[in-house]
């Protein structure tokens, strides 16, 4: 399926800006990337996109429901049934596979924060690592039930990856199922 070579894109694509962000240190292949320190922002352009190191211990917009596996566990059940899924729509449109190769990369490179990152980085278990988010944007300033959002909630490649695919998934997949159906009905 060489649709998973955008998984594998996304995967790697997240994974290299989020190290760049963090910083790492390989001394055995002479690799000390400094990063940023964390909850620091740089503007890119002005005030309306900036670089913002955070560390997120939940999901989305940082919703947390306090047992730190949850989200590991079930970002690698999701990931094992959009693999299978991925096979089983092995014939369906290319759209519809590279939406949920984008959903999957998206996922798995999220896991891979929550997963490896408190062992390497901050001396945690595996399952308790937080997910490096750094894009932050001034979309918009709005009122939700109470609550006032001044800028979009900052996020990674990954996020945006996933976001993509689904809203991608959301508009196309209802076309190319439907299609067929119309087109057996008219014969």
């Amino acid at each position: 399926m060489k649709v998973l070579y955008v998984t594998l894109s996304v995967v790697i694509a997240d994974q290299v800006t989020k190290l760049l962000v963090r910083g790492v240190q390989i001394p055995f292949l002479g690799i000390n990337i400094a990063g940023m320190p964390l909850y620091s922002s740089t503007p890119i352009i002005g005030n309306f996109l900036r670089l913002t190191y955070i560390e997120n211990p939940g999901m989305a917009f940082e919703i947390d429901f306090g047992w730190k596996s949850f989200f590991a566990i079930f970002s690698i059940i999701a990931s094992i049934a959009i693999l299978l899924y991925l096979y089983k729509v092995r014939q369906e449109s290319r759209v519809v596979r590279f939406s949920l190769a984008l959903i999957l990369g998206g996922a798995i490179g999220n896991l891979i924060d929550r997963v490896f990152y408190g062992p390497l980085f901050d001396g945690t278990s595996f399952f308790h690592g937080r997910v490096v988010d750094f894009i932050d944007f001034d979309f918009f300033k709005v009122s939700i039930f109470g609550y006032n959002f001044s800028r979009f909630p900052v996020f990674n490649i990954a996020d945006a990856s996933v976001t993509i695919g689904v809203i991608m998934l959301l508009i196309f997949h209802r076309r190319t199922v439907e299609e067929p159906q119309i087109l057996k009905r008219g014969q």
